[in-house]
């Protein structure tokens, strides 16, 4: 392995499990011989520090992270390391209870939360949307995918590679891919040796999950992310409790998570707001999966801020569930004046006794920068406003306590008088 010396105090970080080593803490990096290289990206590296001391193994990558360790001092690193990984968070989900005959869409592996940097696995009715962050994850994704089957035996019978979005736009992988990087790697069990034998039994492969009871369709080909906003599941199931009676907007739908929860929770009239008309159509699709010919459920495709202010004040229940206003620090200011401006919109409609459900999912935006945005509406709005509940990711997305920056997803539940 390469060796990366750390400059002097910086291995601080890395003694207190922290498992990044930024670009601007190396001091240098050499190989076998003493000699000072550079690292291919994803190449194993090891970490010491200026005195010499040995602090753990990581991947290394091009950008200001450059090193994701997945071992720190004397951890053993040997061929069953990410069988074990994997097998302890499988172990962790069954004990979560959330592998069951009403839910099987679930996350498997949360990257550092599950001490396996670089990697996403969601599930959906056994079959697991397996994507890299990280070029080093890349290549090894076919042998994460054979110690899964290993761990999950028959939970899981499917793994789809999905990766072409989250890599690098300098890895190697998005340079030289001819046909993007996703693909199967798993089919019933067996090995994919050809893409175009995974392509041909795509059909095959049903794309309807169910969690809490309530189905919908996954697209994992080409959908948002892995296909599905696990991460909202006990917030939906919070929603259904609130919806009874209420008229609900369910603004930035995608595939409508929460609009049919709102329905098996008796709203008297839930509507969905998204600009994508690919969502809209999901949506469509989501709510008749669970409720055909409802009248209830109406959908539109428009953008949100427009819809916003041309509708009236009949809601007493809105959920603001955005994409990512921020991405990087350089765009937070802009995006906590893009969630004023939302939260702002909603208290300035929202009927008098009103519950608002509102969310960032910037890894970026602290909680404490969220709320303090939602605040500036409020005051705007001259509403008064009291916080039911606050709100985070569930138990399957868990955040490693050395890693704060695994906390992404924020949100309050509102009273509005």
């Amino acid at each position: 392995m390469i060796t990366i010396v750390l400059k002097h105090k910086k291995e601080e970080s890395v003694k207190r499990f922290h498992p990044w080593v930024f670009s601007g803490a190396i001091d240098k990096m050499l190989d076998e011989e003493g000699a000072e290289v550079q690292p291919e990206e994803g190449d194993w590296v090891e970490v010491v520090s200026k005195a010499g001391d040995f602090l753990g193994i990581g991947q290394y990558q091009i950008g200001s992270i450059a090193v994701r360790l997945f071992t720190f001092g004397n951890e053993e690193f040997g061929e069953e390391f990410f069988l074990q990984r994997l097998q302890a968070a499988y172990d962790l989900r069954k004990s979560l209870g959330l592998i069951r005959p009403d839910n099987n869409a679930f996350r498997l592996v949360h990257g550092e939360g599950d001490g396996l940097p670089g990697l996403i696995i969601d599930v959906y009715d056994g079959t697991a949307v397996m994507q890299a962050h990280t070029q080093g994850i890349h290549y090894i994704r076919e042998a994460l995918a054979e110690d899964l089957m290993r761990v999950a035996g028959a939970d899981i019978r499917n793994v789809y590679y999905k990766s072409e979005t989250t890599l690098s736009y300098k890895s190697e992988a998005r340079q030289t891919a001819e046909d993007g990087v996703n693909g199967y790697l798993i089919i019933d069990g067996k090995k994919v040796e050809d893409r175009e034998e995974g392509k041909a039994l795509e059909a095959s492969i049903s794309d309807v999950a169910i969690e809490n009871g309530l189905k919908f369709h996954v697209d994992w080909l080409k959908g948002q992310k892995t296909g599905f906003f696990v991460d909202q599941r006990e917030n939906r199931a919070l929603v259904e409790k609130f919806s009874k009676g209420r008229k609900v907007l369910n603004m930035f739908c995608y595939t409508g998570g929460f609009s049919f929860y709102a329905m098996r929770g008796g709203a008297e009239l839930v509507h969905s707001v998204d600009v994508s008309q690919q969502a809209i159509n999901f949506t469509n699709n989501n709510v008749k999966l669970n409720y055909p010919d409802d009248p209830r459920h109406e959908a539109f495709c428009e953008d949100a801020f427009h819809y916003l202010d041309r509708m009236g004040d009949q809601y007493d229940l809105i959920i603001l569930d955005p994409p990512a206003f921020a991405k990087h620090r350089k765009v937070l200011h802009n995006a906590l004046q893009g969630y004023r401006r939302l939260n702002a919109k909603a208290f300035e409609k929202i009927q008098p006794g009103g519950i608002l459900f509102t969310f960032s999912c910037s890894q970026v935006v602290t909680k404490d920068d969220f709320r303090c945005a939602v605040f500036s509406a409020a005051a705007q709005s001259g509403r008064r406003v009291r916080i039911l509940h606050q709100l985070h990711q569930p138990a399957d997305h868990p955040i490693n306590i050395y890693h704060p920056e695994g906390e992404y997803l924020k949100g309050l539940v509102l009273y509005v008088e």
